[in-house]
């Protein structure tokens, strides 16, 4: 029942708010639902799920160790969203820049946004997989366009336009990915079943297998916003509401490079390690370098975020193609870090939209002497996403390399690190702009509820205490990454 519980609790929040309507309150509802998510997360991967699976048969739900720290990804950063956008629609509604009507929209799509991701780390099938990652983009076609600018309609045409290429091309690579399990013997009730899939990867017909991995590299590489389908990232990330692009960046790219990393676990024992790993590496590293090189030149903060979700989803992709028990536990440490870092500066810019009217760099500079404590959370954050200590992405980039290193991809670990320099400088010299350079809005100091500081601080603290001690996840993560190992 584990499994049907975590799917079901958003999409409960998400009916009971349609049927009420919108009040003041009815955030809380989704808020709540998503606090009960990341509790049932924690109880099932600590409750010996390294050695058993739970499997929900007549409802394709299943949850092993890495559905459960997915699980765990998903509720910290929804919970964190929901946080934040309860002041979010609060301020759109007063100002009138949203209608109840619209708010309550808003409400229900994202928690069906949260319940789509649940489902597709939850499935036990790749066809249900492949369904539950289609509707998170139906429901954030409508969210991006929430605001309905002119911009924001435009992002969301061009988001579901790039999306859908992407989807399409993997869900031809799970008709191939199905061809090859029925040879193989499969009948059509297990054919697409990740437990009948895993067990005979061996004897997958090898050409099938390597023409269906790569349709669905390219196919769930568009939602993870590696090259070449990437570019809808920095239109739909610069129009979402803040908690919108919180949730895009922080778990919906990570939901589909889970898909990639179960695929890659049954790719390997058929055509064996050279291909998935070519194709991965050639898609990481482009990715990195073409992120890098994006970053110098964006003015909006918003914007460029969205570039650094595209080099971070490149190391991560880098570390699946090396493949070794390092390197995944690294990239499954590097996806909740990510996602809390890039969730609190996202959050932040909503913040910055409120008050100052702006998400561009330089016009809302000097954030430390307007706004001290936003300010405060914006360095140590982007101090976050740069990889210092203490946060986790630190250690998490550390193991990555070590582990890329160990699986004799040194070259790929160089090319790698001159990007990450220079996304690194572009970043620096950004927030630089923003903190310190009032060029732009020299307006007085304005003060910052605490209401909107403190899901922003809790997230910090998340990134901070996980960096120094790994402790609470550290046999989740190891079971997790025996999994997936090549």
């Amino acid at each position: 029942m584990t499994a049907a519980l975590i799917v079901t609790m958003p999409l409960l929040a998400s009916l009971v708010v349609a049927l009420m309507g919108w009040r003041r309150w009815t955030p809380f509802i989704g808020l709540g639902a998503d606090a009960a998510v990341l509790m049932v997360g924690f109880i099932g991967a600590f409750h010996d799920l390294h050695h058993r699976v739970l499997i929900l048969a007549w409802a394709n739900l299943r949850v092993d160790s890495l559905s459960a720290f997915m699980v765990i990804v998903i509720g910290t950063v929804s919970v964190l969203a929901s946080w934040g956008s309860v002041r979010y629609l609060r301020h759109e509604v007063d100002q009138e820049a949203s209608t109840p009507r619209r708010a309550t929209q808003y409400s229900v799509l994202i928690q069906l946004f949260v319940a789509m991701m649940l489902l597709a780390v939850c499935a036990a099938n790749t066809g249900i997989m492949w369904v539950a990652v289609e509707a998170t983009t139906i429901t954030t076609t409508f969210l991006v366009g929430h605001r309905r600018t002119r911009n924001a309609l435009e992002a969301s045409w061009k988001y579901i336009v790039i999306c859908s290429v992407g989807i399409a091309l993997a869900f031809l690579g799970t008709i191939v990915l199905y061809l090859a399990a029925e040879h193989a013997g499969g009948t059509s009730l297990h054919a697409l079943d990740w437990t009948w899939l895993s067990a005979h990867a061996h004897s997958l017909n090898p050409s099938i297998v390597r023409m269906a991995f790569a349709l669905l590299a390219l196919g769930y590489g568009a939602k993870v916003g590696l090259v070449p389908l990437h570019s809808w990232l920095p239109d739909a990330h610069s129009q979402a509401p803040a908690p919108v692009s919180a949730l895009m960046s922080g778990v919906l790219l990570s939901v589909a490079l889970y898909a990639l990393l179960r695929f890659k676990a049954i790719a390997v024992p058929s055509v064996g390690e050279m291909f998935p790993r070519v194709l991965l590496v050639v898609m990481a590293l482009s990715s990195l370098i073409l992120a890098s090189l994006m970053l110098v030149g964006q003015r909006d903060l918003k914007r460029a975020l969205a570039y650094s979700s595209t080099e971070h989803m490149g190391l991560m992709a880098l570390a699946a193609a090396a493949g070794g028990p390092l390197a995944i536990t690294g990239l499954l440490l590097h996806m909740l870090g990510h996602g809390l870092a890039k969730s609190v500066l996202f959050l932040s810019a909503g913040e910055m939209l409120i008050d100052d009217g702006t998400t561009e760099i330089i016009a809302a500079g000097g954030l430390l002497a307007r706004r001290p404590y936003l300010g405060g959370v914006v360095a140590l954050a982007l101090g976050a996403l740069l990889g210092f200590p203490p946060f986790s992405l630190f250690i998490s980039e550390v193991t990555m390399i070590r582990g890329e290193v160990t699986d004799h991809l040194v070259w790929a670990v160089v090319i790698s690190l001159i990007a990450m320099v220079i996304a690194f400088s572009a970043l620096a010299t950004h927030g630089r702009h923003l903190l310190i350079e009032a060029r732009g809005l020299n307006a007085s100091r304005v003060a910052t509820s605490r209401s909107a500081i403190v899901p922003l601080a809790t997230g910090l603290v998340l990134c901070a205490f996980i960096g120094l001690s790994a402790w609470p996840l550290a046999s989740i993560l190891s079971a997790a990454a025996k999994l997936v190992v090549s």
